[in-house]
């Protein structure tokens, strides 16, 4: 086990490699028109700003 302690390091490359090799061959599969032309709508962003944009801090103007 001297060996391990020793050179860890060889098998997390080797271990990053293989992930590489995998990420790379899956990304080889996506066809990027086909998923642009079947991508779903986004639903309407809602964001609650409207509620602290009620109080108006300008000074009022007098008639």
């Amino acid at each position: 086990m001297d060996w391990l302690a020793k050179y860890w390091w060889i098998l997390v490359l080797v271990f990053l490699v293989g992930v590489m090799i995998n990420v790379i061959k899956d990304l080889n599969r996506v066809d990027p028109k086909k998923f642009m032309a079947n991508k779903p709508d986004l639903p309407p962003h809602r964001d609650f700003n409207d509620k602290w944009d009620d109080e108006d801090d300008w000074p009022k103007k007098k008639p």
